[in-house]
């Protein structure tokens, strides 16, 4: 597995994380417009836990992870780490 897309992965992972955070803790609750983001944010959330389980998986079994493609939010939705 590229270390390199892997880190490149987490890193969007993280981002995502911290917005999500960001916006969980807004006082008073969401706006309509930031309880839009928070869907977008948890989608693309799911989406790089399974490429990045995808491209593990295929690592494993000797194939080449770059192989591995984002599916779309409703094959990957509520996806669990």
């Amino acid at each position: 597995m590229s270390d390199s897309a892997e880190q490149d992965i987490m890193t969007t992972i993280r981002g995502l994380m911290d917005e999500e955070h960001a916006l969980r803790s807004t006082p008073g609750g969401l706006e309509p417009a930031e309880r839009g983001r928070m869907r977008e944010v948890e989608e693309a959330l799911d989406q790089c836990w399974d490429l990045l389980r995808q491209r593990r998986a295929k690592n494993e079994f000797g194939q080449d992870p770059d192989d591995a493609r984002v599916r779309p939010v409703s094959e990957v939705e509520d996806y669990r780490q």
